[in-house]
């Protein structure tokens, strides 16, 4: 169909593939702005020009990489087992979810941030997190229909800014304080009411 993109030749995506899985490695051992493009190609055992055809530059690469891991937390969200896949109980899933993108963030905070910054109000207007924003508005009303889901899922949202884990982490706070602090925030806001 037209405008539809044409499928992956399977050469390709091992590829692409062996490239983001190298990156991914080169920057968490030396950082991104440490690593150049014709590191990555030895790493992964492809041509220089694969590389830069494929991804441009080490900004272009940095989106392709952030981009995979999203799509792979995206699935895990929407047909994966409980709790993070559904099937579990709303709260339950909002837990799983801030769980399973602190680690995500925590791992790639360098890609986040440079991706955050690009311009003012960049984090909101990506695709992922109208995705993360719309998945956790839907669990807010299933848990706690009376509120706001819309603005309590950005409440919830907020604290994953990555300028802040970054400050958080530099400051000393472990990843495991970081977990348990923002699910005792969610669970608080979807504590459901006792009268």
């Amino acid at each position: 169909m037209l405008g539809e993109p044409r499928p992956e030749r399977a050469d390709a995506r091992r590829n692409r593939l062996k490239v983001l899985e190298a990156a991914e490695r080169l920057f968490a051992e030396q950082g991104v702005k440490n690593v150049s493009l014709d590191a990555i190609a030895a790493a992964a055992g492809v041509g220089k020009g694969t590389v830069f055809r494929r991804f441009g530059d080490r900004a272009g690469l940095a989106v392709a990489l952030l981009d995979e891991r999203e799509v792979e937390l995206q699935a895990k969200i929407l047909s994966g087992p409980p709790p993070l896949g559904p099937g579990a109980p709303a709260a339950d899933r909002v837990a799983a979810f801030l769980d399973a993108y602190l680690e995500l963030l925590d791992r790639h905070v360098e890609l986040f941030v440079d991706s955050e910054n690009a311009s003012d109000g960049a984090r909101y207007r990506i695709g992922s997190y109208r995705l993360w924003h719309r998945h956790l508005a839907m669990l807010v009303e299933q848990a706690r229909p009376e509120l706001d889901a819309e603005h309590t899922a950005h409440v919830i949202l907020a604290p994953l800014a990555a300028d802040l884990h970054l400050a958080l982490r530099d400051e000393g706070f472990a990843l495991d304080r970081l977990k348990a602090g923002l699910r005792r925030l969610a669970e608080a806001i979807l504590a459901p009411v006792r009268h």
